[in-house]
């Protein structure tokens, strides 16, 4: 055995709200194209501050190593990352003159976690990496498109009084959802009315 380097970061996972029904409901050719050029936007307006260990269906699994983070900055990248995907999914609506219902979540967490090579592939281990994942699994969301922050997360990070929203929720045990307004929203249901 080789001994594993365990270094402190965060873990951030932008996932689509509404991936299942989509790809039960959408051609398999077409909605590929929609979700690679989904992806790539957030992977465009990461700006390589995050490393990417994975791509999981619907989800990035980012991460950067990072004792101390800035919660400023990690607010910016992912305020960036939303915009593009409201954006592209709006340019897609038009495109293919169709109504397509994904929306964006993201998580982000901090902890302690490891990282080991299998071919070209970067996987993390660790518990932070587990619970983070269980985060995207929440019953305490009441909108779609939202960002939660760990409390793990919250505790370690720099300006965090940085301000996202009016519309935050603290969860006890858990950490803070702040919800994103999504202009794509309200295209929607202008594009209902006609």
């Amino acid at each position: 055995m080789t001994n594993t380097k365990v270094r402190e970061g965060v873990i951030l996972i932008p996932d689509f709200s509404g991936f299942t029904e989509f790809v039960f409901n959408t051609k398999i050719y077409m909605g590929e194209n929609i979700i690679k050029q989904l992806l790539q936007s957030l992977i465009d307006m990461n700006n390589r501050y995050f490393y990417i260990s994975e791509i999981e269906g619907d989800a990035i699994l980012f991460y950067k190593y990072n004792k101390k983070p800035s919660f400023k900055d990690i607010v910016e990248v992912v305020l960036r990352m939303n915009a593009a995907f409201e954006q592209k999914l709006l340019e897609l609506n038009l495109l293919l003159n169709t109504q397509i219902k994904l929306s964006l979540k993201f998580i982000i967490h901090h902890g302690k976690f490891s990282r080991y090579n299998i071919k070209l592939f970067r996987k993390l281990y660790g518990k932070p990496v587990v619970e983070a994942h269980k985060l995207l699994k929440n019953e305490y969301a009441e909108q779609p498109s939202y960002i939660l922050f760990s409390n793990s997360f919250l505790e370690v990070a720099k300006n965090n009084n940085y301000v996202i929203s009016d519309k935050a929720v603290s969860i006890d045990g858990i950490g803070k959802i702040y919800y994103l307004k999504s202009k794509l929203q309200k295209f929607n249901n202008e594009k209902m009315k006609i």
